[in-house]
């Protein structure tokens, strides 16, 4: 996800925080990077800390409606969890909440917000964001000022491409974005979350995630047959792409 300074912020956290925590991040959606101008990237970065704080009461069995986030699948996700945190911070990131695992029946887990260093180039990877965990771990990363093409190359930098989201009141942003130098996944979303899919929408993603989509504008191809029919109205014979046959 990328978020600009002319985004509503109050909207993008509410998106982050369920893209990212929702289903415990075990989604094939979920949002595991955020990408923020650096102008509002303070503000952001406060917001989201404020959100992952109460989140963290909410941690418990899912059939209890008072819990938001539930366990992950099994003991090999917790560890995928804790290695990728302490790699991270290894690597010089901050960890701003959660990050740990809860040592309690089920396999529940602190969800991860983790700042990536300033000190890294606008096209410097930084190996962990590079890794789909399925587990509830978000990458925060600020990028300079009006560079909106570096957001977009780190978005797309990895080998996955389902679901990406922009944050942000610029038609500008928005056509780029959408553009073929924009976003490289199946599902390019303005001014909503990564998680999830309508199922009037095509849903499919580019490279890895492989190609082709489905429900949407494609599911009425499984239930029909196609025929192309073409009529003659004239007294002559046309022949395809205008061919003369005197």
């Amino acid at each position: 996800m990328i978020v600009d300074r002319s985004a509503d912020l109050d909207l993008a956290v509410r998106a982050i925080a369920f893209g990212a925590v929702g289903t415990a991040g075990q989604r094939c959606t979920t949002t595991r990077r955020v990408f923020v101008e650096r102008s509002v990237a303070h503000e952001l970065t406060t917001k989201l800390i404020t959100a992952y704080d109460q989140l963290g009461e909410r941690i418990g069995d899912p059939r209890d409606p008072d819990k938001l986030i539930g366990p992950l699948i099994d003991a090999a996700a917790v560890g995928r969890f804790t290695a990728m945190v302490t790699q991270s911070k290894s690597l010089g990131a901050e960890v701003l909440s959660g990050g740990s695992s809860i040592h309690s029946a089920g396999h529940y887990v602190r969800p991860a917000l983790i700042r990536v260093p300033d000190s890294l180039g606008p096209s410097e990877s930084f190996p962990p964001m590079q890794v789909e965990t399925f587990a509830p771990i978000l990458y925060l990363r600020s990028y300079p000022d009006g560079e909106l093409d570096a957001a977009i190359a780190g978005q797309n930098s990895v080998e996955q491409g389902l679901s990406s989201a922009l944050f942000s009141d610029s038609a500008r942003a928005i056509e780029h974005f959408w553009s073929a130098q924009g976003s490289d996944c199946g599902i390019a979303n303005v001014n909503i979350g990564t998680s999830g899919a309508e199922i009037g929408g095509a849903f499919g993603g580019e490279k890895a995630t492989g190609g082709g989509r489905e429900a949407g504008s494609d599911a009425w191809k499984a239930y029909m047959r196609r025929q192309t029919c073409t009529i003659n109205g004239g007294t002559t014979l046309p022949l395809a792409q205008g061919i003369r046959w005197d």
